[in-house]
């Protein structure tokens, strides 16, 4: 499935610049969880990298399961990993005070993605934008 990020969603370096300017001063740091396609894997490390030296929490992806790798190299281990992480990724969004979108420039977002999407929507957790080339 191939869709944009919702309109809907703000800029992601709009947060960043509002974390960062008070992060001296805060007592306990928000928690950001990054969603998006792991074929953003660098992307994802960027933004992991930012939110993190701006005093955050950062909750995401731990996987790449488009990287060989014995655990996932069986069908079927693939297919229950999957849905194991999936439910793990739903946690790390309960537990966030923000969540970000990371796409490429195209906004491209994957039906996991988007289900993220309408799932931090749906627990009213503010939700960003965050293009990396």
């Amino acid at each position: 499935m191939t869709a944009s990020a919702p309109a809907a969603l703000r800029p992601a370096t709009e947060l960043l610049a509002e974390l960062t300017a008070g992060a001296d001063e805060r007592i306990n740091p928000p928690t950001v969880c990054l969603c998006g396609s792991t074929r953003f894997w660098a992307q994802l490390a960027e933004t992991n990298l930012r939110f993190t030296a701006a005093g955050c929490l950062v909750l995401a992806p731990g996987v790449d399961m488009k990287r060989p790798h014995p655990l996932w190299s069986d069908p079927a281990d693939a297919a229950r990993l999957k849905h194991r992480l999936d439910r793990l990724h739903r946690h790390k969004i309960d537990r966030a005070d923000h969540v970000v979108i990371v796409t490429d420039p195209t906004g491209y977002v994957g039906a996991s993605t988007l289900a993220e999407i309408v799932y931090a929507h749906d627990l009213g957790t503010p939700t960003w934008h965050w293009a990396l080339p």
